[in-house]
């Protein structure tokens, strides 16, 4: 954000005056190896038509240019010139600057040529601009190796956890102070991320924000628990080969009280839910182990493992299916796109949330527990909408990775008056959906704003669907809403 926001400043140095506007662009759905992206619209004195002017870096330092003249006043000029971009690199419709003066002065630099062609002197001015962008965005972070720990950890987590999961003992359960249940496997989780990363990234300075504490492990009758979880840790480890020391009880208590981060808008904060969805973890069903890491209050990736989620489609069933190949893990980089792949390893694959249009074909995930959801709410949205299938019920956040890879349409989340939303609940799975293609807001169409602390501060609740959709949706919510208003002010 911060390189689009340099770029918008810089063009607009360039152009002076005749900028009208300038905005980025959305990059993740136009090309995966772009990291910087800008559209300016630029008004021709004393003339009706308005000139939207295209710039593109890629991560080599190459530059594209693509321009669109429309006829003013042209309020969706942007819009339709974001879709002339995503045409152009669609058709492969690029052509490679011959012009030897500029080739010689920038020989980086690809041009991309639509129907209306830039002058030349308006395209040397843009690319002067070009090759100083680029030489910032050589120094910008990549967070390759932040991803590599990231997918790493959560599926070391994940071994933990399949595994108490197997064989699930009676004492292997307690009770927070909040009646949650918590299991081992939640504490060894956690352990078991944190231990990762900070060996992963030594370098880097370390801030967790997660959701266990080891408060409740440090009382005398839970010396069995704490003995257990240790056992769980070093044996999750121990089949990593970078791993070679045996941690005591201490150092795994050490590791889970890490998780103490209070976030904010300043720094980097790796956000965990070792175990979202305990519940569902209990009874055998779906769960997630989460991870994002946030760098200036956004999210910018996320590892989202899913041991119990198949890698074929769960469209119209609740939970998993009988039968078919699960555990999978989906990750997202910030401008990279989403990928999933199999938890035991294997090729990754992109994927793309649906490009349903029509509400009647569309499904809609809630969570499995009605205590989490307000289901007449969610019931009443669909039915405004006109959807005909019945909900898809699964816990966890995992939801966001079906919906990642299409098999549902919209999620949404309206939980009951008073709970307030933890960043860790939703910072991975924000991050999986919106590199698919989708859109997660509150109920007011606002972004989820990760910056503020351990909590999501937000409007009623958190829905979820692809760009098409979601003007509708958002029109449902409100009515269903005000209905409810009006029912409750009438009592």
């Amino acid at each position: 954000a911060n390189q689009n926001e340099l770029l918008s400043v810089r063009l607009g140095l360039v152009l002076g005056s005749s900028i009208s506007r300038a905005r980025p662009l959305t990059t993740s759905r136009i090309q995966s190896r772009v990291s910087i992206a800008a559209v300016v619209s630029v008004a021709e004195p004393g003339r009706r038509k308005r000139k939207c002017l295209g710039f593109l870096v890629g991560e080599r330092g190459e530059v594209s240019i693509m321009s669109m003249t429309v006829m003013r006043p042209a309020r969706g000029c942007c819009c339709h010139f974001n879709n002339a971009i995503n045409n152009c690199f669609n058709l492969r419709y690029r052509r490679t600057l011959k012009t030897p003066s500029l080739a010689a002065e920038f020989p980086f630099v690809a041009v991309a040529s639509p129907p209306t062609r830039l002058s030349l002197s308006l395209r040397r001015r843009l690319l002067t601009v070009a090759s100083s962008s680029a030489a910032t965005m050589s120094s910008s972070p990549s967070y390759d190796k932040e991803l590599a720990a990231a997918k790493k950890a959560v599926s070391l987590a994940s071994r933990l956890c399949q595994k108490v999961q197997k064989a699930l003992l009676q004492s292997d359960v307690q009770s927070k102070s909040d009646k949650s249940p918590v299991t081992v496997a939640d504490y060894g989780s956690q352990a078991v991320v944190s231990l990762v990363l900070q060996r992963e990234l030594p370098a880097d300075p370390f801030s967790l924000v997660a959701e266990e504490d080891s408060g409740d492990l440090r009382d005398d009758s839970a010396q069995d628990i704490r003995a257990r979880i240790t056992e769980l840790v070093n044996d999750t480890l121990s089949t990593d080969e970078s791993s070679s020391s045996t941690l005591s009880v201490e150092q795994v208590l050490k590791a889970i009280d890490c998780g103490v981060s209070e976030g904010g808008a300043t720094g980097r904060h790796w956000v965990l839910d070792p175990i979202d969805g305990t519940k569902g973890f209990v009874r055998g069903d779906q769960y997630a182990i989460a991870l994002g890491l946030l760098d200036g209050g956004k999210v910018v990736l996320g590892a989202l493992a899913c041991p119990n989620l198949p890698l074929t489609s769960i469209a119209g069933a609740n939970q998993q299916p009988s039968s078919g190949e699960v555990g999978c893990i989906f990750f997202a980089k910030l401008g990279s796109g989403t990928y999933m792949q199999p938890l035991e390893g294997g090729p990754a694959v992109e994927v793309h949330v649906t490009a349903t249009e029509n509400p009647e074909e569309a499904s809609f995930f809630e969570s499995y527990e009605a205590a989490h959801s307000l289901r007449g709410l969610t019931g009443s949205i669909a039915e405004k909408l006109g959807v005909k299938a019945p909900p898809v019920r699964i816990d966890s956040q995992a939801k966001y990775g079906a919906l990642s890879r299409g098999d549902g349409a919209i999620y949404m989340r309206f939980p009951h008056k008073g709970y307030r939303e933890k960043i860790w609940d939703h910072a991975a799975g924000c991050i999986v959906v919106t590199e698919a293609g989708g859109l997660v807001t509150d109920a007011a169409g606002k972004d989820l704003d990760f910056s503020k602390g351990r909590f999501l501060d937000l409007d009623t609740g958190i829905i979820s669907t692809n760009a098409k959709l979601m003007p509708l949706l958002l029109k449902a919510v409100k009515e269903s809403l005000k209905e409810g208003e009006s029912c409750s002010s009438s009592m």
